[in-house]
């Protein structure tokens, strides 16, 4: 069996490649790093490193790349032969190789008609969806029917911590022990994949909310508030017991939402939120603040980890999302030098006034109870 995995970032490698591993794929990893692909070409092989107390290292084989610029015919002629196809480049890149993936599909059709499942494993509701898009954007309506014949975009859930590291091997990743990959099943076609460690299910989007709300959530939660604190790391910030007090809460808030909306129960859930942070607490992985809480813009999007689960509190629970207010309010107060976004953000604020950055950022009506709510926080903050 093939798998085509666009991305040999750390993620790439440590989370999919390896389970693509373990199912018994030869996986041919995409990417435009000449390094990293030439390394892996060259051994054929890398470590993976699980980040506890055990230190235990797993070496993963069978793999071997392509350097998407140098050689776009055999990015194509891969899959052609893939048996799964699969990404983690970051939702930025998606519309990059859409254009690949979508002359690939093209030649596949002349010589392999057998059904093709394209999973996005990016971390964003929707990402197969979206590259769908992108890869029929200049197909015909004759060709978008007959891609619906051979090809599908399951869309995906994807949950593990791969740390920012700088290893004297380039190949080798540290990632936490933990994962989660769950794909929904009711938009595959053909023979649903064997991959180890995947969690098939016919409605994702419960899924994808849980951990969207929670994991990443709580993430930059414990990022802008540990930022604002000064502390470097993610457990150092968790360590501070009123930050962690403030984490709590704020995932009860999420937790009282997804219960409310997807019928979680609550006990169940609860156990869920102690896992996560739990997660956030493990100290092999050293996760700076500044990795977690990176790309400020995107994180403050009206559908995204922090906006969008207090409109729904507002909406579905019909009160105020306190501790995810005040979230939102030291995110807006994240000022890294070297994060393009925050600066972005800081920019808007001094040139354009809060309200104004607020409303360009999240897209909030201004008239809204949440945008009050904001406004009167950040301020708040200031004193």
């Amino acid at each position: 069996m093939i798998a085509v995995h666009f991305g040999a970032g750390n993620i790439g490698r440590g989370f999919i490649g390896s389970l693509l591993y373990d199912s018994g794929y030869e996986t041919v990893f995409v990417d435009v790093n000449k390094e990293i692909v030439d390394l892996i070409n060259e051994r054929k092989e890398y470590n993976v490193v699980l980040a506890d107390q055990s230190k235990e290292t797993v070496t993963i084989k069978n793999v071997s790349a392509i350097n998407s610029i140098q050689d776009p015919d055999l990015v194509k002629e891969a899959i052609v032969k893939a048996d799964i196809v699969t990404t983690a480049v970051g939702p930025n890149i998606l519309p990059i190789i859409a254009k690949s993936i979508h002359e690939g599909l093209s030649l596949r059709l002349e010589s392999n008609k057998t059904p093709l499942n394209i999973i996005a494993c990016e971390n964003l509701i929707g990402g197969s969806t979206l590259l769908k898009e992108h890869v029929y954007q200049n197909l015909s309506d004759t060709e978008k029917e007959t891609f619906d014949q051979y090809f599908a975009f399951p869309d995906a859930a994807v949950d593990r911590i791969v740390p920012n590291q700088v290893n004297e091997d380039k190949l080798l990743v540290m990632v936490e022990p933990y994962y989660e990959w769950v794909v929904e099943q009711s938009k595959m076609i053909g023979d649903v994949p064997e991959v180890a460690g995947v969690t098939y299910v016919d409605e994702l989007n419960p899924f994808i909310e849980r951990k969207l709300f929670t994991v990443n959530t709580g993430h930059a939660v414990a990022a802008y508030l540990g930022y604002q604190a000064g502390m470097r790391t993610i457990d150092q910030a968790l360590a501070n017991e009123e930050i962690k007090d403030l984490l709590e809460k704020t995932l009860q808030e999420t937790g009282l939402l997804l219960s409310k909306k997807h019928s979680f129960n609550v006990a169940e859930h609860n156990v869920y939120i102690d896992k996560i942070i739990n997660r956030f607490l493990n100290p092999n992985l050293a996760d700076d603040v500044t990795r977690v809480g990176r790309g400020p813009f995107r994180k403050l999007g009206p559908n995204d980890r922090l906006i969008g689960p207090a409109k729904q509190f507002i909406e579905m629970v019909g009160d105020d999302p306190v501790y995810l207010v005040k979230a939102i309010a030291a995110a807006l107060h994240y000022d890294v030098k070297t994060d393009e976004e925050a600066v972005q953000i800081q920019n808007l604020i001094q040139e354009k006034g809060l309200e104004t950055a607020i409303m360009e950022v999240t897209k909030l009506d201004q008239n809204s109870r949440l945008f009050t709510l904001i406004v009167n926080q950040y301020n708040g903050l200031n004193k």
